[in-house]
């Protein structure tokens, strides 16, 4: 299996489709150990080996787009507040995501050789452990989710059944990518809904940009597994449309992407600067395409970690940056 994490937050992945959460694993190469590790130690190193688990600092996948939607919806800085409650938000939601993640599929990536060595199925962290992040993860959600208001708290139910149903998604369709990217697609829209109070257009746009950059990356990201996942009756689109069709969606979803955040852009009234930074984006997801093209995975990494680890980093400081010049520039001297 293959594919990122989840989070409404992304996407090291479960065996099966690519950052539940919100944003993304890396991949973990290693054969099976021939004896299982205590999870022994110290409370710190086994809190260490279960945020390793779930890669944590992946949660920058998705984090710069909620701040953007937070930053749109805003029209400016949102109160510190409330930035402070959507960043909990996120790592709540992407934490609990990828526990979830990595509990359902322990016995799949015990057989999987690039995922054998992952902490649950060498054994370094306890399942009760991992039950226990999730645990707290979705508690930090549900209060973050309260705090940022009415709407956010009522769909709250609605994304913890995206972001943690993701994880069983391959077990029987291959748009499992597309469910993950739902998954991170919540990021601006909660943001947005968190500032606002409303639904808008160009959060919509937004998100559904999220959307198709996530489905399109994690189906780059399954392909690693495409032989895996067919022997064990697991569903990818690698599986389903063979190497060629998989990077040919994936080609169509980032473009759709593109066009998806053009037209937030349009709808923001951008000018030079967030153009600029579209424009940048796309060149990047362009150079994402062209490292794999003909389906080499030689350089897997840099397509997948390195260059969409800064897509929506990018994106978010070309509009913050603009705002920060035009609120500059119409300063009273």
């Amino acid at each position: 299996m293959s594919s990122m994490d989840s989070t409404t937050l992304p996407p090291e992945q479960p065996t099966g489709s690519a950052p539940t959460g919100t944003d993304l694993p890396v991949p973990e190469a290693g054969e099976p150990s021939a004896q299982p590790v205590s999870p022994g130690g110290s409370p710190f190193r086994h809190l260490m080996e279960l945020l390793d688990m779930i890669k944590f600092e992946h949660t920058v996948f998705a984090l710069p787009f909620a701040f953007l939607g937070a930053l749109g919806a805003a029209q400016g800085i949102p109160p510190l507040r409330t930035i402070l409650w959507i960043l909990a938000a996120m790592v709540g939601a992407r934490t609990a995501a990828m526990t979830f993640n990595r509990l359902v599929d322990v016995d799949v990536d015990a057989e999987n050789p690039r995922t054998a060595s992952r902490a649950l199925p060498e054994g370094r962290v306890s399942r009760v452990g991992a039950m226990l992040l999730m645990g707290a993860g979705i508690v930090l959600f549900g209060l973050a989710a309260g705090a940022l208001g009415p709407l956010t708290w009522a769909l709250s139910p609605l994304a913890l059944v995206i972001i943690l149903g993701y994880s069983l998604c391959k077990r029987f369709t291959s748009w499992a990518h597309v469910v993950l990217g739902l998954s991170l697609s919540g990021a601006p829209l909660g943001a947005w809904i968190a500032v606002s109070g409303r639904i808008e257009a160009p959060a919509l746009w937004l998100s559904g940009g999220v959307l198709a950059w996530t489905a399109g990356f994690d189906i780059l990201y399954s392909l690693q597994d495409q032989g895996y996942d067919r022997d064990k009756g697991l569903h990818s689109m690698p599986v389903r449309l063979g190497t060629g069709g998989a990077l040919a969606l994936s080609r169509a979803l980032h473009l759709v992407a593109l066009a998806a955040w053009a037209m937030f852009n349009l709808h923001m009234g951008s000018h030079l600067i967030s153009w600029a930074g579209w424009a940048t984006v796309a060149v990047m997801l362009a150079k994402e395409q062209w490292l794999v093209r003909g389906g080499d995975l030689s350089r897997i990494d840099q397509a997948f970690f390195t260059l969409n680890s800064l897509v929506g980093l990018v994106f978010f400081l070309a509009h913050a940056l603009e705002w920060w010049l035009s609120r500059s520039l119409l300063a009273p001297v």
